[in-house]
């Protein structure tokens, strides 16, 4: 979880040198990471229901290969679209479907026992982003030194050795009958029919419009503001560091008090946020505090939104139905990213992006703090609570 994660939160990195080497603009980085999201979303619904079926082992070996591949396309490649839209956008896209988070948290969930379950979930979704304290100052001080190719090989060989590592999870799936809906189908119609899931399915789309845009973007912005591109990187790290115990501390709230209030307060903080970053000077300081407060909110979503699925429906199709409400996710995470770059390119400045952010931020809170969290008499899944 530390590298597939590490790895796609350091992709801003590379805006600056690609658009300057490749001859691209802004608005075709912000697409490829866009894309990235798009197939990523698409596909976890998917990915997710081979891990159900087969187990985690042979998903993440297979998608890790495509990780390192996409990575490797990147690297390699003279034209712009095929390094981006094909290595970062589609490449990259379907190997972190089966290295992060639907599957592995599936595992990690089945695994776990029930009074330790969102807490651990806490622990593996912190770890999502703690690879990016060594990850961010790697890729940013081989660019300075090599270029931003030689970066894109060592990231490449950082996946490759996460493939390898991932030979050590289990290979079958847990059998676990927690629940009525023990099919892809009847799992995805009992979700899309309870309103409830899908208030959090779409707050979630604000969480990924927030969170890509300031992955994809910040260094750019902060470049902008007249800031060192070292800022960018201590930045990011910021965010890794926060989030572990963020997530961890999400994980450990979600046990004692509702999921849908704390998954609400997050997107508060959040929001609010983002105004004051924006009202005062920026600074490295005011970034850093800035990168600190979005960090401590960064995946600690994650193990409250598992626990809402886990209330509502059970465990016996956790990945199908996480990969449902992630797909809602990730096309915020496209709509975030892409239209950073492309309110940059008409502007030549973030203002109405940032606004943006602000807006959706405020919706994602107010539907999630009234939402429905009570399992269905069809679909009930007490028994499958923390």
């Amino acid at each position: 979880m530390a590298v597939s994660m590490g790895l796609r939160q350091c992709f801003g990195l590379f805006l600056d040198p690609v658009v300057a080497d490749l001859g691209t603009s802004a608005g075709s980085f912000g697409f490829a990471v866009a894309l990235h999201n798009l197939v990523w979303g698409l596909s976890q619904p998917f990915v997710g229901a081979l891990g159900d079926r087969y187990g985690p082992r042979p998903v993440l070996l297979s998608c890790g290969a495509l990780y390192a591949l996409g990575l490797l396309t990147f690297a390699a490649s003279r034209t712009a679209w095929i390094g981006l839209d094909l290595g970062i956008g589609v490449l990259t896209g379907l190997g972190i479907a089966g290295t992060g988070f639907g599957v592995l948290l599936g595992a990690v969930s089945r695994a776990a026992p029930p009074e330790r379950r969102s807490v651990v979930v806490g622990l593996v979704s912190g770890a999502g982003s703690a690879g990016v304290l060594a990850i961010a100052p790697l890729g940013e001080a081989l660019t300075a030194a090599f270029g931003w190719r030689a970066a894109a090989f060592a990231f490449a060989a950082l996946c490759i050795l996460m493939a390898m590592m991932s030979a050590a999870i289990g290979r079958q799936p847990l059998r676990v009958d927690v629940s009525p809906v023990r099919d892809g189908r009847s799992g995805v119609r009992a979700a899309m029919a309870h309103p409830g899931f899908v208030a959090m399915s779409v707050a979630f789309f604000a969480c990924g419009f927030q969170l890509m845009f300031v992955t994809t973007h910040l260094p750019r912005f902060l470049g902008l503001c007249g800031q060192p591109s070292a800022l960018a990187a201590q930045a990011l790290a910021v965010i890794g560091i926060c989030n572990a115990f963020g997530s961890y501390a999400f994980g450990r709230l979600g046990q004692r008090y509702s999921p849908k209030r704390l998954l609400a307060g997050i997107y508060a903080i959040r929001t609010s946020a983002i105004i004051a970053y924006l009202a005062v000077p920026v600074s490295a300081e005011t970034s850093l505090v800035f990168a600190a407060v979005m960090g401590a909110t960064w995946l600690g979503v994650v193990p409250l939104v598992s626990a809402l699925i886990v209330r509502l429906f059970g465990l016996a199709q956790f990945n199908t139905l996480f990969g449902l409400a992630f797909l809602v996710h990730q096309l915020g995470g496209f709509a975030g990213a892409w239209m950073g770059g492309v309110v940059l390119d008409a502007t030549g400045r973030y203002d109405a992006a940032w606004w943006s952010l602000i807006g959706i931020g405020v919706i994602a809170a107010l539907l999630q703090w009234p939402m429905d969290d009570q399992p269905r008499p069809h679909g009930h899944a007490a028994t499958a609570l923390p």
